[in-house]
């Protein structure tokens, strides 16, 4: 969620396949992209709110059998499957450039002020204050909440453990750099084709057997320094193709020739889970089908599922999103410069938002979409100000 930089290929330099740094214009459709993936984090989270599988401050409704669980859990499982793994290849385009333009001092400072300041922001205020929020309307005191999760040592990330993740794979990546890349002083990027489809699909089964390796240790839903190590092996993967798509241009060249495999296998993949959690919960006790870890067979699905789904959405988000969504727009320019904010702040709001809501009778499918609208309308809202405070705008 870090902004982009700023970077342009140019063809200028000597040889045919070397790129260059240059002065550049902004490729407006990936801050768009962060814009709308941010919409989908907090939509995410409202289905939580509602039903859906997985972990949020509040819970109106717990996951169960009903078929508006079922659909919330399967919009979960899908955004779960891309969305955050996208934010990483994102921010992975764009840390070369980056660090060749800042070095290594001024590039490890500023990932420590855009990531850590507002991780321990998260950890000291606005985690509490949403666990407050909770607590008051269980009928608990507002603000004792506050000492006893200090006293205890209790150190809520929320959404923020993606800038933890971040700030740790940037380090590791200036580490690399130092010990094996090429020196800073030497921009050259050099226009490779895009991998075949063969290649992407053998890094789908070795991400996905990676993952299903990881969760006999640490399933999905246990945190290891605040950070859910079962989603991990997409994550490194694609923070890694992030940073070879801007060393070799792989996203100015993606056409709908490398994306319609994906998209095709997508189409065929998907299926797979909503089979899956039919078939698991005729022939498991209810809670008892272990999607998250071991040798189970939905395990093996669900790890397996992950990148087939994964590839087609980021590719076919991708180009769309730059043939629609790359003009000038005076209004993505006021949504994209808050949509660093909204992430941050949005979980005390979402949680105002459906605690304001808890006495409207209603399914829970029509409730998903009142609170997520009004949430995400709520954090654009009061993102607005705090990004206009000096202080703050050099943060966010």
């Amino acid at each position: 969620m870090p902004q982009t930089a700023e970077i342009e290929i140019t063809t200028s330099a000597p040889s045919n396949n070397t790129l260059t740094n240059t002065a550049p214009p902004r490729d407006l459709y990936i801050d768009r992209l962060r814009t709308v993936m941010t919409v989908f984090v907090i939509l995410h989270h409202t289905a939580i709110t509602y039903g859906a599988s997985g972990s949020w401050f509040y819970n109106e409704l717990h996951v169960s059998g009903d078929p508006q669980s079922i659909l919330l859990t399967l919009f979960c499982a899908t955004n779960q499957a891309y969305f955050m793994g996208f934010f990483f290849l994102l921010a992975g385009y764009f840390t070369p450039g980056s660090l060749e333009r800042k070095g290594f001092g001024q590039f490890i400072g500023d990932r420590f002020t855009r990531l850590g300041i507002p991780l321990l922001a998260f950890i000291f205020i606005l985690g509490p204050l949403t666990v407050a929020m909770v607590a008051a309307h269980d009928g608990k005191p507002f603000w004792k909440a506050f000492p006893y999760l200090w006293n205890h040592a209790i150190i809520i990330n929320g959404p923020l453990w993606f800038a933890q993740a971040l700030l740790i794979f940037s380090l590791a990546y200036c580490a690399w750099r130092a010990a094996f890349g090429s020196p800073l002083s030497s921009n050259s990027r050099l226009s490779r084709a895009i991998p075949l489809y063969s290649r992407w699909l053998l890094s789908a089964i070795l991400v996905g057997a990676g993952s299903l390796a990881i969760r006999q240790f640490v399933p999905t839903g246990v945190n290891i320094i605040g950070l859910q190590l079962g989603y991990f092996a997409p994550y490194i993967f694609l923070f890694a193709i992030g940073i070879a798509a801007w060393r070799y241009d792989w996203l100015r060249q993606l056409e709908w020739k490398h994306a319609r495999p994906w998209i095709i296998t997508l189409i065929a993949a998907w299926p797979a889970m909503p089979v899956a959690i039919a078939i698991a919960m005729r022939i498991f006790p209810p809670g008892k089908a272990n999607f998250g870890g071991g040798h189970t067979w939905p395990a093996i699905v669900y790890a397996f599922w992950d990148p087939f789904v994964s590839w087609g959405l980021i590719a076919a988000w991708l180009i769309i999103a730059r043939a629609t969504m790359n003009k000038p727009s005076a209004l993505w320019s006021w949504l994209n410069r808050r949509a660093y904010a909204v992430y941050i702040i949005h979980p005390p709001v979402l949680v105002g938002v459906s605690l304001l809501l808890h006495s409207f009778a209603a399914p829970a499918i029509l409730k998903f979409v009142i609170t997520g609208t009004l949430s995400c309308i709520a954090t654009w809202l009061i993102a607005d100000p705090l990004v206009r405070i000096p202080v703050i705008r050099r943060i966010v």
